[in-house]
């Protein structure tokens, strides 16, 4: 009889966390939809004056088919430049203008700025509503060498991890939007 109304207990215990389960209001779970970005445009404009250098990534057809097109430019021996980066949706009519949205949620992105084999240095100059780096606004220095520049735009990265703060992506963490490398000569 024990066996019994053990059984039976166990039965209602079971019925009874089901009908509450069932009786749960379904909350949906909408995922981040990752931005179409077909443009990336670094503009460098020199301190001093002189002529605005721009560095593109362009792929008017999204992933797939024709491959991007990527232009660098040449900046000056030395060089101090203002950086402004911008990010479109060409396929779009009109161009949304990415940018805008990262900005808005600069809390939950950063740009991550990679010097690979070149003498540059990319620094921070915006912050998001906590203080910590965005990253579409920078200043630039051009040292004795070219080289590569890898630009990563991530979604949610842990902005307060070790090094993230000063543009070290290795303990960020979130999801890559876009990376981009271009290529930047000195003379």
């Amino acid at each position: 009889m024990k066996t019994k109304l053990l059984y039976l207990l166990i039965a209602l215990a079971l019925f009874a966390c089901k009908e509450d389960d069932e009786n749960e209001p379904v909350v949906p779970v909408i995922p981040n939809e990752e931005e179409v970005i077909t443009t990336v445009r670094y503009t460098l404009t020199p301190a001093g004056g002189g002529t605005v250098k721009i560095f593109q990534f362009q792929d008017l057809d999204g992933d797939g088919g024709n491959m991007p097109v990527i232009s660098g430019d040449t900046l000056d021996l030395n060089g101090s430049y203002t950086g402004s980066l911008e990010f479109f949706n060409e396929l779009e009519t009109p161009a949304d203008t990415i940018t805008n949205e990262v900005l808005e949620e600069g809390d939950e992105h950063q740009v991550f700025y990679q010097n690979t084999s070149g003498d540059f240095v990319v620094a921070y100059a915006d912050t998001d509503k906590n203080g910590n780096p965005i990253g579409l606004s920078t200043t630039f220095e051009s040292k004795t060498a070219g080289g590569l520049l890898t630009v990563i735009l991530r979604h949610e990265p842990n902005k307060t991890a070790a090094g993230v703060p000063g543009g070290d992506i290795t303990n960020a963490g979130g999801e890559t939007d876009i990376e981009v490398v271009f290529p930047v000569n000195v003379r």
